[in-house]
């Protein structure tokens, strides 16, 4: 997990505000699949999004216990859409690291 600044969370909260929600939450909560599914799709995408269908009281918890499963950074929870960021391990797959050079 990696701390962002203020203007790093900005630039990725841009980026990802034409997305869709890539995962949802539903009546089952967050199980040891749902984690894998997120976990694969943040390794291709680096920026997902994630939609709060049910358990929108603990969408907070439950966001960044999912941020730590997957050793990825919680960018903004914007009412039921959480934002989770993570660095592609690869150097050439990584997409938003040099807007988030620029910021520092």
């Amino acid at each position: 997990m990696i701390e962002l600044t203020s203007r790093q969370r900005k630039i990725l909260e841009k980026e990802a505000q034409p997305m869709s929600a890539v995962i949802q939450i539903g009546k089952y909560g967050v199980s040891e699949e749902l984690v894998k599914q997120i976990q694969a799709a943040i390794s291709t995408r680096e920026l997902i999004k994630i939609k709060f269908n049910e358990f929108k009281d603990e969408k907070k918890d439950l966001s960044y216990e999912i941020a730590e499963h997957t050793d990825s950074t919680v960018v903004r929870i914007i009412g039921n859409t959480t934002i989770l960021y993570k660095e592609a391990a690869e150097r050439e797959n990584r997409k938003y690291a040099s807007l988030l050079a620029k910021a520092n």
